[in-house]
């Protein structure tokens, strides 16, 4: 029995489309019945037969931050694909990310080693990696430094793998995948399925910050690889291309055939738009849309290199251009 966490998120929902696909003996986590119609969503992209796919997954209604919840779903388990994260850049959530994304994967691995699972995948993030001084260029070598990621997010993610080289240094065998900006279909209104809804919408304005790109097939087919193969308590870093944001969002309007945004963000206007993002939410209590974080990293240029996990398992990526349409179409659908 392979055990999945965060299964109503993109990633993990086409993590368990694949699964079940394989004839996998599969369970998932899930927090509220309406989380459940997203992972329909995602199952109705690649099969007709969503009731009957759907209905190989053994759901079981349970928090990560809830131990009593979760050892019901470990047993019978034999492996486990931890993806369940809190992902934000408002400063008002750090304490529920610090809740989810660190006291929720320690619990996790805790429940590995009582019950001796044989091995652990964890999704973390390329949030969790800094640069080293004289390099062009971010890998697995490349330690957290809190001086140059010191938002919420990549601070919670840096504690969650601490939580899982914790495990590994208790007998439990992990790898970690640290994937870039996940591109997929069918959750339009969150994290990167909003460039899509934006463009979509027309949206103008655009910036020239450079980060990595990865297609969610290609970050499902590693983890899949990752488990199965002999490797063990190693991380990965998962980036197809290291591409700016004109370039992605351009791609997405020549998809749906209008005019990419034209009018550039200046780091100047971008520090002015995060003060306004910020005030506005304090004042209307709404949440902070465009953060400090989202503002530097929007005019970053952050490069990565993902040769160890090509050379670890023979692997090739699939296009961010051909990704990008095929997630189009599925929009347009």
């Amino acid at each position: 029995m392979i055990l999945v966490t965060g299964g109503t998120g993109m990633l993990g929902a086409h993590l368990l489309f694949k699964l079940v696909k394989a004839n996998e003996q599969v369970r998932a986590t899930y927090r509220s019945e309406k989380s459940l119609e997203k992972v329909k969503t995602v199952f109705a992209y690649y099969t007709q037969e969503v009731s009957e796919q759907f209905s190989k997954i053994d759901w079981v209604k349970a928090d990560i931050t809830d131990v009593p919840s979760l050892e019901v779903a470990f047993v019978g388990v034999q492996k486990v694909f931890h993806v369940a994260a809190l992902v934000s850049f408002d400063d008002r959530n750090y304490k529920e990310m610090r809740s989810v994304n660190i006291k929720g994967t320690a619990n996790i691995v805790n429940l590995c080693l009582d019950f001796s699972i044989e091995k652990l995948c964890f999704v973390s993030s390329i949030a969790t990696l800094s640069k080293t001084v004289g390099k062009s260029y971010v890998d697995e070598e490349d330690e957290f430094n809190l001086e140059l990621s010191n938002y919420g997010y990549a601070i919670t993610k840096h504690g969650a793998e601490m939580e899982v080289w914790r495990g590994s240094q208790e007998g439990l065998p992990v790898v970690v995948v640290n994937p870039g900006i996940i591109l997929g279909p069918g959750f339009w209104n969150e994290n990167s399925g909003t460039l899509f809804s934006m463009v979509h919408r027309g949206f103008s304005f655009y910036t020239l910050g450079v980060t990595g790109f990865v297609g969610v097939d290609d970050v499902v087919d590693i983890m899949l690889t990752s488990m199965k193969h002999s490797v063990v308590n190693e991380r990965f870093v998962l980036v197809s291309e290291n591409l700016n944001f004109k370039v992605v969002m351009d791609m997405i309007a020549k998809n749906f055939g209008i005019k990419g945004p034209s009018f550039k963000v200046s780091l100047f206007m971008a520090e002015v738009g995060w003060r306004l993002s910020w005030l506005k939410s304090k004042l209307t209590g709404l949440p902070n849309t465009f953060s400090k974080h989202t503002a530097k990293s929007a005019n970053k240029n952050s490069y990565y290199s993902s040769g160890k996990v090509k050379n670890t398992f023979d692997y090739c990526f699939e296009s961010i251009e051909s990704v990008i349409t095929k997630i189009c179409q599925k929009f347009l659908d």
